[in-house]
């Protein structure tokens, strides 16, 4: 009856009150097709694929949990803040990324924790001619608000660092109204769109600066929280992990030289008394 022009993963289209609803593949939510649909429900519908040969679930979605998985969504389309995949489970953010470490069934996640700042970060293929700045800045503001019907208050920063491409996007709670869409729902439909997997109907987005094409070689996305993190020490980076090794190390000497310098002062028995001080890490 009708055409979903802003997600292809749907079925059961029809028009009601001269509106095109839908339900979701894997879900089968309702999904009003004037707005974008929420990342959840587009995640789903992709690991669940569908007869007309969309992608299946890669073989290693449940091991990486910061890539594709099968979640759990809310009735309104939100992530549920706990995800589990069989007896192991996480907590994610409003944007479905894993914040803390894995765990078993046990885990409590108090609250869905709001992801208040998405930085995408694109990386383009070698050029002829230099870009101009602002007609970048131009193109992305303009294709961010009509495409993926965002307000442009919530789009802070377009920068470019050759050959880098940075978009901010913030939006916090307090600041969200209720007929706004989501940050995490525009970076996803993007992210997709950039990478040539487009959730739109037949509608391939061309990124194209001053009439030329630009071709993105490397697309990354980074998430900041309103609460931070809560990742162990097995969640750190190796170099992390080495500067925390060193400081520990230099502190342990430290004491060690305390101690052998107050036993070196008592076998004089002169009383005399061996300062010592620690600064950063080193002694003296």
């Amino acid at each position: 009856a009708c055409v979903c022009q802003k997600n292809k993963r749907v079925t059961n289209c029809r028009l009601e009150n001269g509106r095109c609803l839908c339900n979701a593949i894997g879900s089968d939510a309702n999904v009003d097709c004037a707005t974008l649909t929420s990342k959840c429900l587009l995640m789903k519908a992709e690991v669940m694929g569908s007869k007309s040969g969309r992608r299946e679930k890669p073989k290693d979605a449940f091991e990486d949990t910061d890539g594709l998985y099968d979640p759990e969504c809310e009735n309104n389309g939100a992530f549920k803040a706990k995800q589990c995949n069989g007896t192991t489970c996480w907590c994610v953010n409003t944007a479905g990324v894993r914040r803390t470490d894995k765990h078993d069934a046990d885990l409590k996640c108090s609250q869905l924790v709001r992801t208040m700042w998405i930085i995408i970060e694109m990386k383009h293929g070698e050029r002829n001619t230099p870009l101009n700045a602002e007609s970048l800045k131009k193109f992305f503001k303009d294709t961010i608000t009509s495409r993926y019907l965002l307000d442009g208050r919530y789009i802070t920063n377009v920068l470019y660092e050759k050959p880098y491409i940075t978009i901010d996007l913030k939006q916090n709670s307090s600041d969200k109204s209720s007929g706004d869409v989501d940050i995490a729902d525009v970076a996803y439909y993007f992210e997709k769109d950039v990478k040539g997997d487009s959730i739109f109907h037949n509608n391939r987005l061309n990124v194209s600066i001053d009439n030329e094409e630009l071709k993105l070689e490397k697309t990354v996305v980074y998430y900041v929280d309103e609460i931070a993190p809560e990742f162990s020490m097995k969640s750190l980076t190796p170099g992390l992990i080495a500067v925390i090794v060193v400081v520990v190390i230099a502190i342990v000497a430290a004491i060690v030289v305390l101690v052998s310098s107050n036993k070196a002062a008592k076998q004089n028995g002169n009383g005399a008394v061996v300062e010592v001080t620690i600064y950063r890490g080193n002694w003296t």
